[in-house]
């Protein structure tokens, strides 16, 4: 039987893996984990306190960026509409009446999308690749979605047809002058329990008339921060994820922390970036203040600030103009 996936420094043929040797612990890890959580403290709900501002027209050398939660943005350019990792379900579970449950509304309602061009997918875990959601935006906007090797067809099978798959390093034109790369990330996949690594993960670099940007997806630090920065930055802006890193010895392959995501701003060689990644839905041992709490510390530390790498309000819209 051929291989589904052509062999590479980290894919075998039929299964991914980092090639640093930075994968996730094992299900023994996991259960232990599990038997000993010590998970901080999380609000039954949060009211937001930001309101979107929508533009009606983008300027030339604008990018507009409203936080909807966890890893979802709206990014508007001239003409073009975009989702990362779009989420506006109650629950990232398999089923609906169990898992993680979010601690406040999205910050945008779907209902006042504007027309959606495009989905960056990372990865299939259910807090990035949501099918409800998924299934709502093909059936209102028919957006094309542009994802990570393997998810493909299972999407197409779950109702949300005409993906485009990517491996690292891929590009795909997205626009005449909107060039889409498929950027390295460490991490992993899996939806169930016989599924893993069967797809691929990463992160999504735009260059654009407009300015370069950078959306990391999950990951958790590793040199390959470094080459993309090389290869192709500087961005203009970059999205980097902060929360979820608790406890360190289980969640550090596949999870930075706030000191690190600090680093990655300045390896990806970013003039400003935006944390993502927090304070929506209680995924590991971190309180729900904690990641903001120590993503101000470390960036303090780093004597970087507000304008260089900032902690968007959910529903927040920031107007960056770029170049």
């Amino acid at each position: 039987m051929p291989s589904p996936f052509p062999p590479s420094d980290h894919c075998d043929g039929r299964r991914f893996f980092n090639p640093n040797g930075g994968n996730p612990l094992g299900f023994g890890a996991l259960l232990r984990w599990q038997f000993n959580r010590r998970q901080g403290a999380w609000p039954a709900w949060v009211e937001n306190q930001a309101k979107p501002r929508l533009p009606s027209l983008v300027g030339p050398r604008e990018w507009v960026v409203t936080f909807v939660n966890h890893a979802t943005f709206l990014i508007q350019l001239p003409g073009l509409n975009l989702l990362t990792d779009p989420i506006w379900s109650d629950r990232c579970s398999p089923v609906s009446w169990a898992g993680p449950k979010r601690v406040h509304a999205p910050g945008l309602p779907f209902e006042a999308l504007p027309p959606i061009h495009g989905v960056l997918l990372t990865h299939n875990h259910y807090d990035h690749l949501d099918l409800p959601t998924l299934r709502r935006l093909h059936a209102a906007h028919r957006p094309l979605i542009l994802t990570s090797l393997g998810n493909r067809g299972f999407l197409e099978q779950e109702g949300v047809p005409g993906a485009v798959e990517l491996d690292w390093w891929q590009e795909h034109l997205l626009r005449p002058e909107v060039l889409v790369t498929f950027t390295p990330a460490q991490h992993f996949a899996a939806r169930g329990l016989t599924d893993r690594m069967e797809t691929l993960w990463g992160g999504f670099a735009l260059t654009t008339p407009a300015g370069k940007l950078y959306f990391a997806g999950d990951s958790g630090y590793f040199e390959g921060f470094r080459v993309i920065g090389e290869r192709l930055g500087p961005f203009d802006l970059s999205f980097i994820p902060i929360g979820a890193y608790e406890p360190r010895w289980f969640m550090k392959p596949v999870h930075c922390d706030p000191a690190e995501a600090v680093r990655i701003h300045r390896d990806v060689r970013s003039r400003r970036s935006l944390a993502m990644h927090f304070g929506c839905f209680p995924l590991a041992d971190d309180s729900y203040e904690q990641p903001m709490r120590d993503f101000l510390a470390a960036r303090n530390a780093a004597g970087l600030d507000d304008a260089e790498f900032a902690l968007p309000a959910v529903g927040e819209t920031r107007v960056y103009p770029l170049g």
